[in-house]
């Protein structure tokens, strides 16, 4: 091809490329302007909900903003990915609720730990975040009022379920309004991305555990030491040399330290669940959980005649955990998971005799099932 040609060609790519983005520059005014639109609708909402004189006025409504989401990713024609269409949609409605109300979220902390990921995967980056480092600070928190709603770990699908969190719901009046499902990817990293002069790597006990035979087959000698979270194993990491961290991306960034090994999980299934705790009931999704807190003395038959209704019923529970009950010898409580919302007919039935087998039970919430 001679320099003619050549030139010709690189024309008519040019030319091609300069009206793709004239498209993409008209597509983004009309996207612009959709995204206004919605934000006015957002406000009339809250204006009108404000002239009805409503007490305890709810701007957020979680059952309202599963069902949007669940729509648009069955709607979604691709190419994005529906998790990607979902973060996008989820920006959009933290951004327009911003403008109704200013949401203030508990989580355990500090800044940069997973579970700040999950909240801001949750409610989106438009709403008020507030680290503790306690799972019952947070309790307390939302408790009080000083947050709206709080986000804690449950379980994880490795590391098995988070006994403190379970705990509080022994004593708290609080309900779960919401779940969160969080892919776990644990990177090794430190200031330097060199790994020769390390000799201890922080973490927390949870991480340690989920990265346990790749730290066995790569970093047999060096010490491994467990820390509050992956947030302060990462500050500690970004203070020593000599120290690296298992921690998630969002640490790295904030404390400035290079990934050396991403993704170093043994699980590559490994995800983290977890809950939005909260003072109200929340309606129905129409792809719901219920999770009840249920207590019997101990006795032969006494689980069976617990889950029996259930059966019956043609409920299906997807989670059972016991708890030994407080000040209490061989007694237990038992956490259920159970596929449907609090009212429906199937559920009101099972529950009202569970109601009179147990010793205690309480329905701890009813919520949208996590989206991706």
């Amino acid at each position: 091809m001679d320099s003619v040609d050549s030139k010709d060609a690189e024309k008519a790519v040019l030319t091609k490329l300069g009206g793709i983005r004239d498209r993409i520059d008209a597509i983004d005014n009309q996207i612009l302007g959709l995204l206004s639109e919605r934000a006015h609708c957002a406000e009339e909402v809250g204006e009108t909900k404000r002239e009805a004189g409503e007490k305890n006025i709810k701007f957020y409504r979680p059952e309202r903003e599963a069902q949007i989401l669940r729509r648009v990713t069955e709607l979604n024609p691709g190419p994005l990915a529906g998790e990607r269409v979902t973060a996008i949609f989820r920006e959009i409605i933290s951004s327009c609720l911003a403008l109704e109300q200013q949401i203030k979220v508990a989580y355990l902390g500090p800044a940069g730990t997973f579970t700040e990921a999950a909240a801001q995967k949750h409610f989106g980056q438009a709403v008020g975040t507030l680290p503790f480092m306690l799972i019952s600070e947070v309790f307390r928190e939302v408790e009080a009022g000083t947050a709206d709603y709080g986000v804690v770990p449950i379980e994880n699908s490795t590391g098995g379920v988070i006994s403190h969190t379970l705990d509080r719901f022994v004593s708290s009046p609080l309900k779960i309004c919401g779940e969160i499902h969080l892919a776990i990817h644990q990177n090794l990293m430190n200031k330097t991305k060199d790994m020769s002069g390390v000799t201890r790597i922080y973490s927390h006990e949870q991480s340690l555990m989920q990265c346990r035979d790749w730290l066995d087959r790569n970093y047999p000698g060096v010490a491994r030491i467990a820390v509050a979270s992956n947030a302060e194993a990462a500050r500690l990491a970004s203070e020593d040399p000599k120290s690296a961290a298992i921690a998630g991306e969002n640490a790295a960034s904030l404390y400035d330290l290079k990934i050396i090994s991403p993704h170093i999980e043994d699980s590559p299934n490994n995800v983290t669940r977890f809950l939005v705790i909260g003072k109200e009931d929340v309606p129905a999704s129409g792809n719901d959980r219920t999770s009840i807190l249920i207590s019997t003395h101990n006795g032969s038959g006494a689980l069976y005649h617990l889950l029996e209704p259930l059966k019956r019923h043609g409920l299906d529970m997807t989670r059972i955990e016991s708890r030994p009950a407080p000040d209490t010898h061989w007694d237990y409580f038992f956490f259920m998971d159970l596929n449907g919302h609090i009212s429906e007919d199937a559920m009101q039935a099972a529950l009202a005799e569970l109601d009179d087998e147990a010793e205690y039970i309480r329905v701890l919430g009813s919520y949208a099932k996590a989206i991706l």
